[in-house]
């Protein structure tokens, strides 16, 4: 059975079911609640309940978090990632599923990284995500049958060594495991095209972030993929330049009004070459392990802005609220308030604030416990903005941080 509506075992109804009452409370939560969409995630783990549920309440969170529900009409990527990150989404398979295109090879990963945060790009790519989900809604109610997948077709004409520079694969890397873990069965089938003789080594560099069933989905095509995606894809759907019909309505035969084709990023974007910023505070980070700052936060509205930049290397970074009075609570016994990641922050200086719900003592940690051979050096800027009609803030400590075994 294939664990779809309309093709369950017993078994596998019954997981339904289960599944169900047991996400009851955060059922208002999710995108949507009908069968089809929580049969996704039991299928991403094998209809365990138990680790479905897991799964699907990390989700919740993550949407809470990123507030990805309005992230479409609230969030704007950078304007060099509008500009410079190829790709979009044109035309629909012959089931009716929205078709997505990378196009890799004109994407500058340096000129991006060194232009705008990770995080930014992972924001992008969540909000790319939901407009994809959004549009396989419109066609459900539009055809009258269930899609929830889409076709990518993934154009790898000119990929070369530039792509595979490390920060960029780790960039990549991430983005994969975020799409993994959030947006499971999202794929229908990866068309790989053009592929150059580099693609075995670039592909054996992110595929440990792909689960095996995406990795089923992956087909490589190899001089006949104007055939290829004719099996997939109606011609009037598909680009001229890709083997259609379709055009822009100025006759343009690569569709740029819908899929964008990147270029080379101008050297004004580089964030490190127009952005200088004098930090009060710098702090070495040894490798494997963390360096934290406390804040007493008196008054509930207050604003908690840092910003920071790591020396020849990303470092994590996470806020957490200490949930206990006195000293000796580790990281993980506190309430985290911004998820600890790695930021590339050697790159492209972080700038960013959170807003404190209620008071307490927050704690910004810069992790460096994933590093086994390279110290990090961090400086750093941190301030509490008290609300207008607050009381002034305290710092219980701006340069004596130390991890939760009690070393610097």
């Amino acid at each position: 059975m294939s664990g779809r509506v309309g093709d369950l075992s017993p078994k596998q109804a019954e997981s339904l079911t289960e599944f169900r009452g047991r996400i009851q409370d955060i059922l208002p939560d999710l995108p949507a609640q009908h069968d089809h969409y929580l049969l996704r995630w039991l299928r991403a783990r094998s209809f365990n309940v138990q680790k479905a549920e897991a799964m699907i309440r990390k989700h919740v969170e993550f949407r809470r978090q990123l507030k990805v529900d309005s992230i479409i009409s609230d969030w704007k990527p950078p304007e060099v990632i509008e500009k410079y990150v190829s790709g979009g989404m044109c035309g629909y398979d012959r089931e009716g599923s929205p078709i997505w295109y990378d196009v890799i090879g004109p994407l500058d990963p340096k000129g991006l990284l060194l232009s705008a945060s990770k995080q930014d790009f992972m924001k992008t790519k969540i909000r790319h995500t939901e407009m994809l989900r959004r549009e396989c809604q419109r066609q459900s109610e539009k055809l009258g049958k269930n899609i929830e997948a889409i076709t990518l077709i993934h154009d790898c004409e000119g990929l070369g060594l530039k792509h595979i520079w490390k920060p960029a694969i780790e960039a990549y890397g991430e983005i994969l495991t975020m799409f993994e873990d959030n947006y499971p069965e999202g794929l229908k089938r990866v068309l790989l095209i053009k592929a150059p003789k580099i693609f075995p080594m670039a592909y054996n560099l992110i595929k440990h972030f792909l689960c095996e069933e995406t990795r089923r989905k992956i087909i490589v095509v190899g001089s006949n993929w104007k055939e290829e995606l004719h099996k997939h894809i109606d011609p009037e759907q598909l680009p001229v330049v890709y083997g259609g019909t379709l055009t822009d309505p100025d006759g343009d035969p690569r569709c740029r009004t819908m899929i964008k084709y990147g270029g080379t990023v101008p050297r004004s974007y580089y964030v490190q070459d127009s952005v200088k910023i004098q930090y009060d505070s710098s702090v070495s980070v040894g490798r494997g392990s963390d360096f934290q700052l406390e804040f007493n936060v008196t008054a509930a509205g207050s604003l908690l802005r840092w910003q920071f930049a790591s020396d020849g290397a990303d470092i994590g970074f996470g806020v957490f609220r200490r949930t206990k009075e006195g000293g000796g609570q580790k990281v993980a016994e506190m309430l985290q308030v911004l998820p600890s990641e790695r930021y590339n922050a050697h790159l492209v200086p972080e700038d960013s604030c959170i807003s404190c719900p209620e008071p307490g003592v927050y704690v910004l940690c810069f992790d460096n416990s994933y590093s086994v051979l390279q110290s990090k050096k961090v400086s750093y800027n941190v301030e509490v903005v008290p609300p207008s009609d607050g009381p002034t803030q305290t710092a219980l400590s701006r340069g004596d941080g130390c991890s939760d075994d009690g070393h610097t």
